[in-house]
């Protein structure tokens, strides 16, 4: 099924570097809000920048993220502990494959973690990439958001 995820985890900080070595990764492109920060928040947790700390010396990391305002854009930037890539129009495929090709990566060595099988994950599986699925770093999220968090993830379990 093209929505499953090559791994489905609680969180980012179950992702470990040698989980990405076993699978043969060498770049991690992430999604912003919901996956690396509370959203709309433009702050990364303490917890969140150390968790990054042990990624940088032998992976590639990014954030890419369908969010086009400037503002924003510019106070995540200002934080973050990698690049940006913004306005990513996920679930297309392009901007993926373009940071892929900007690379010299083969698609199969690069992992893409996000918290939303329609957008994340799809965009990740029609760029060839391999993908982890996590739940949103904030556990603080209202009932309606929960409530299409879980249906959107019905659409990856086979029935």
């Amino acid at each position: 099924m093209i929505l499953r995820p090559n791994k489905n985890l609680k969180d980012i900080y179950e992702i470990t570097p040698e989980m990405l070595k076993e699978m043969g990764i060498h770049a991690m492109l992430l999604d912003l809000d919901s996956t690396t920060m509370q959203s709309k928040t433009g702050v990364f947790t303490k917890e969140t920048l150390e968790w990054f700390e042990q990624f940088k010396k032998d992976f590639y990391l990014a954030i890419v993220t369908n969010n086009h305002k400037q503002e924003y854009i510019e106070q995540v930037t200002l934080h973050s502990p990698c690049k940006v890539y913004w306005g990513a129009n996920k679930p297309c495929p392009k901007t993926i494959k373009n940071i892929v090709k900007g690379l010299f990566m083969n698609s199969k060595n690069v992992v893409i973690v996000g918290d939303r099988p329609l957008t994340d994950i799809l965009a990740g599986k029609l760029a060839g990439t391999k993908t982890i699925l996590v739940g949103s770093i904030n556990k603080n999220e209202n009932i309606l958001t929960k409530f299409v968090r879980f249906l959107e993830r019905l659409t990856i379990c086979p029935f």
